[in-house]
């Protein structure tokens, strides 16, 4: 890699560090201003680097998806919080076009005066892109962590499972992930599930909770896939529904979860450069404000979305973090980006070619 970034980097030096060798890991957090790790599945192997980060008052950037592994991110929160560290989880696709549009949201209706957000959903109206064999590692983690916990179970099914309190919706009644098909008249479209929804929708309510609930406490929040009003558009929702369901379910059966490895990609396998290339996605988030005002925001980018735009989200992600201190909200712990970096990176990744915007509706 060094060789391939030109004459400048020649001389740049190597630093090897080991997931299982906490001295590399802390002479390695030592000597960096920011560590930015795509080293899963995190709760596997990335324990220890946020350990590391926090102890040598360095900050931390991720690709993670998983709700256990922030989970117990979070149980460090007060000691990075008291050593001025930011620990900011999910600075890829997961989850920062929710994290940021929803925050840009928040950002056109203050400056309008338009009150607080409420009901706010999330449509995936476009997405191309292919599977990650890292991703596939991240679930099966997580479906085996499942199976042999019901205490895991119960956090991975909460909506407020990530967040400090929860915002005057004690059940979580008013939160849960759309599973399966239907009109919905507001948007006039068909809905149907979205397959990172799980995720990022806890990411999203923690970042409304780190920022004293900025967006409101009747924030109401879920993400979506747009199917359009197609006659044909139940028919493909109900199809993606059962794929979805059917591969945490196969993966959790010994037999199914044979077959499907010989399908799945591995560990650092994922689609080919010309696919990356051909890649996009398009996402609208519209919301109807305490006054009654709709707002939409907007966010897309060209590039397979768990690769190219992610890795355009990952780099900028950790540039903010190193060159833009003065910028960034003013609070250290384990953060969101939203909570952590916040507009600096929205900036960012507008001058990186991503569309990220909001207005009224």
């Amino acid at each position: 890699m060094r060789a391939d970034l030109g004459p400048r980097a020649a001389g740049w030096p190597l630093v090897v560090a080991d997931s299982a060798d906490p001295a590399s890991l802390a002479a390695m957090a030592a000597g960096a201003r920011v560590v930015a790790t795509t080293v899963g599945p995190y709760r596997r192997d990335g324990l220890p680097l946020v350990d590391a980060c926090i102890e040598a008052g360095t900050d931390y950037a991720d690709l993670t998806g998983e709700v256990l592994f922030v989970h117990e991110c979070m149980e460090r929160h007060e000691r990075a919080a008291e050593r001025g560290v930011r620990i900011v989880n999910s600075c890829g696709f997961d989850s920062i076009p929710s994290d940021l549009g929803v925050l840009l949201l928040h950002e056109a209706v203050r400056a309008d005066g338009a009150g607080e957000l409420g009901e706010t959903t999330l449509v995936v109206t476009a997405m191309k892109g292919g599977f990650s064999g890292g991703t596939v590692a991240s679930l099966k983690g997580q479906v085996d962590d499942m199976k042999a916990s019901g205490a895991a179970r119960k956090l991975v099914g909460d909506p407020y499972s990530l967040s400090p309190d929860r915002a005057g919706d004690p059940d979580g009644r008013g939160e849960r992930d759309t599973r399966g098909v239907a009109r919905d008249a507001a948007l006039g479209q068909w809905i149907g599930p979205f397959v990172m929804a799980s995720f990022n929708t806890r990411i999203v309510r923690r970042s409304n909770a780190l920022q004293d609930w900025a967006y409101g406490r009747s924030f109401r929040y879920r993400e979506v896939t747009g199917l359009g009003s197609g006659r044909f558009a139940p028919l493909i929702g109900a199809g993606m529904a059962g794929g979805i369901l059917g591969l945490a379910g196969g993966l959790a059966v010994k037999p199914s979860r044979m077959l499907l490895d010989r399908v799945l990609p591995d560990p650092g396998e994922g689609p080919s450069e010309k696919a990356r290339d051909a890649g996009l996605f398009r996402i609208e988030i519209h919301t109807t404000t305490s006054t009654g005002a709709r707002y939409v925001a907007r966010v897309a980018a060209t590039g397979d979305p768990g690769y190219k735009a992610t890795a355009v989200m990952m780099g900028e992600s950790a540039l903010c973090l190193a060159l833009d201190r003065e910028r960034l909200p003013q609070r250290g712990g384990v953060l969101t980006p939203a909570s952590g970096i916040g507009t600096a990176l929205a900036d960012r990744l507008r001058a990186a070619g991503m569309t990220l915007e909001a207005g009224p509706a």
